[in-house]
């Protein structure tokens, strides 16, 4: 595996961090933080770069599949403002990489040229009040009535549902018992009939918002079946192959940006602020701690582009994605205490982003499976592994 960044990368990472420097400056994203808000302007702009075709094939509009490059916008867009890049995720990721693999004919057709043009998201609506880790068993259920679909239940924690134009839904389709061979994916607009939408006041992931959505005799078109008919009781499959390793490997990227940006923080204040008559990076005590901070994070980002290769090349990765995600995770939340623990005082000072790194960073080893479920994954599929083996 090569390490060199190739030119049309290394071209990319610029262009986005060019775009983050004049559309995403640090005082906007303290606002967006601070307000709560979805910069929709700049999303919209950050269409027009063309980054979010970079999971759309070519005859849909898009650059065709590069999770490198998709995790690599997510990392630097998230370096600045977790309002930008989980946004971001919610159109390439969660609505292009999905609808890519398991979206119908007709739903990629319609879909796919909105998300490469960046005017399409999903909300992932999966998780709910008694269901977290264990998705096999949501009570969200829909029933079939001729061409319509009628959904009832509850979703926790659904983010970016009141910005969304689809709620990318879990449902249980057949008898409970029946766990994975019974459920199915619907896709419910948050403004159809009957769908009410609760905002969660969270510590940090300001701007997308985290909501509770209720669904109270929901009708969409039998149409909204994700995968079209063929996709009946087969959300299992999807939901494994599409989403949650891919959505690991989204995590890890946000926490290398996030960690990113503590740590040039950090190492910026510690050349500036002069206590006892030097700079605190003269003392070697700071020095250890940058020295630690830039070592995890040079780590958790050969993690993640060794994953993301591996998901590019369709090979089986589950262990190595939950091996990045838990580690990109916590490494990222020790840099951005870190980082806070050498801006002393002032790291506990809303004026200083440091502040916010701490919030976003906590969040992130619980996001997209927590860290006690990574390691149950890792142990778990290797585990089988050596026993097929042998």
């Amino acid at each position: 595996m090569d390490f060199t960044e190739p030119n049309e990368r290394r071209q990319l990472r610029e262009t986005v961090r060019r775009f983050v420097d004049k559309e995403m400056p640090r005082d906007a994203a303290a606002k967006w933080d601070s307000e709560n808000s979805f910069p929709e302007e700049v999303f919209r702009k950050l269409g027009d770069l063309g980054v979010m075709g970079l999971t759309v094939p070519e005859e849909y509009g898009g650059a065709g599949r590069d999770i490198q490059a998709t995790m690599m916008v997510i990392e630097e867009l998230s370096r600045r403002s977790l309002a930008v890049s989980v946004p971001y995720i919610m159109s390439a990721c969660y609505a292009g990489m999905n609808l890519v693999e398991y979206g119908s004919p007709e739903q990629k057709a319609a879909l796919l040229p909105r998300v490469a043009e960046g005017r399409l998201m999903f909300a992932y609506g999966w998780t709910e009040p008694d269901v977290g880790a264990d998705l096999a068993s949501v009570r969200t259920r829909a029933e079939r009535h001729g061409h319509k679909v009628v959904v009832n239940g509850v979703k926790r924690f659904c983010s970016g549902a009141n910005v969304a134009d689809y709620i990318f839904t879990l449902v249980r389709t057949g008898p409970a018992g029946e766990r994975y061979r019974n459920l199915s994916i619907v896709l419910i607009p948050p403004k159809t009939p009957g769908v009410t939408i609760t905002s969660i006041n969270t510590m940090g992931m300001k701007g997308a918002g985290t909501t509770d959505v209720t669904f109270e005799n929901v009708e969409v078109p039998a149409a909204n079946i994700f995968g079209g008919e063929e996709g009946w009781n087969q959300g299992w499959p999807m939901l494994v192959g599409a989403g949650l390793d891919v959505e690991k490997l989204e995590v890890a990227a946000i926490a290398v940006g996030v960690a990113g940006a503590a740590l040039e923080d950090a190492w910026n204040y510690a050349h500036e602020r002069r206590q006892f008559g030097k700079e605190i990076g003269e003392y070697q005590s700071v020095r250890h701690k940058l020295a630690d901070m830039k070592t995890q994070l040079h780590a958790a980002r050969l993690m993640l582009n060794h994953a993301c290769w591996m998901a590019n090349q369709h090979q089986r990765c589950a262990v190595e994605t939950s091996m990045t995600k838990l580690f990109a995770a916590e490494a990222a939340k020790s840099i951005a205490l870190e980082c806070q623990t050498i801006f002393g005082a002032y790291g506990y000072v809303k004026e200083f982003d440091a502040e916010r790194y701490v919030r976003d960073a906590l969040l992130i080893p619980i996001m997209g499976g927590s860290s006690a479920i990574q390691r149950n994954n890792i142990y778990k599929w290797t585990d089988a592994g050596i026993a097929a083996r042998n």
